[in-house]
């Protein structure tokens, strides 16, 4: 199965796009999985330990997880997650973590396992905005990406799961630039596909100058 998950609303917002998105591909079938749903708290350490859970419940060959990027006009496929927690604004428990570590002596950073250039063709060839992006910040979402990532390291029970995060923009009633929350979901969707289909991924260009 894929575990697909997003976010519940912070930082004011009332709502979170990413939790939108996983909800509508839930029980989709791609690529001989089925997709399961599941929220996560944007909570520093919660987040984790949920997310373990259901990746130790669920056994999944895929994970991916999503989050909201305001500011960003594309879908946004995350290539690296670092191992800083530094904070601008609290979490939802109000937590404020800054210059700390995800783990502890672990390493500075983890690529992500899923084909990152295989998905962000399928998703643009689907007419939906879409990058390599090559930070995922500092905040929960970054915390969650490395976390994932040095979870399926550590694990040999999972060395065959895949995993990986993706932000997408703001919905339209939260502020510019946003995406329709229906295009936001098939890019997902088609990114789920490029990845359940593609073994090592392709070689195209997608890098930054900044």
């Amino acid at each position: 199965m894929i575990l697909l998950t997003g976010f519940d609303p912070f930082g004011g917002d009332s709502d979170n796009p990413s939790w939108r998105v996983a909800q509508a591909l839930e029980g989709q079938r791609i690529g001989g999985h089925i997709v399961v749903a599941a929220q996560l708290p944007t909570v520093f350490g919660a987040s984790l330990a949920e997310l373990a859970r259901l990746v130790r419940l669920h056994q999944p060959a895929i994970v991916l997880c999503l989050g909201q990027a305001g500011g960003r006009a594309a879908i946004s496929i995350e290539r690296i997650g670092i191992n800083i927690d530094d904070a601008r604004i609290p979490d939802n428990a109000g937590a404020q973590p800054v210059d700390a570590a995800v783990v502890p002596a672990g390493p500075a950073a983890y690529f992500s396992s899923l084909p990152v250039k295989a998905m962000l063709r399928a998703v643009k060839h689907a007419g939906v905005p879409c990058e390599v992006s090559q930070t995922a910040g500092t905040f929960v979402c970054n915390h969650v990406l490395y976390g994932l990532l040095h979870l399926l390291a550590q694990h040999s029970a999972l060395a065959l799961t895949r995993g990986g995060f993706v932000h997408v923009p703001w919905l339209p009633a939260q502020g510019t630039p946003h995406l329709a929350l229906r295009d936001m979901v098939r890019g997902v969707y088609e990114g789920l596909w490029a990845a359940a289909l593609t073994g090592p991924d392709i070689r195209i260009a997608a890098g930054a100058t900044h």
